[in-house]
């Protein structure tokens, strides 16, 4: 069995942001910044996504995209916990 990449959860998926969980660590993502395929598809084509088993990366079924994560988060804002 292959070693785990990361640990994702998708957070939330809004009209112009995708939020991530990676390894305990928020992030987000602007559409247009993942992929014009994503950029551009319906909110139901962004809804509609799987991680792969082993973290490393996300797949979208409906418009055969596939991004890996580590360069996803190249791109993505971090978001820093609200301090209490």
């Amino acid at each position: 069995m292959s070693e785990k990449i990361h640990e994702v959860e998708i957070v939330e998926i809004e009209k112009r942001f995708l939020h991530l969980l990676v390894d305990g660590q928020r992030y987000r993502l602007q559409w247009v910044d993942c992929s014009a395929k994503l950029a551009q598809a319906t909110d139901q084509e962004r809804h509609y996504i799987a991680i792969s088993p082993s973290g490393y990366g996300l797949h979208w079924p409906l418009l055969d995209e596939d991004l890996a994560i580590t360069p996803l988060l190249q791109q993505a804002e971090k978001i820093e916990p609200e301090a209490v």
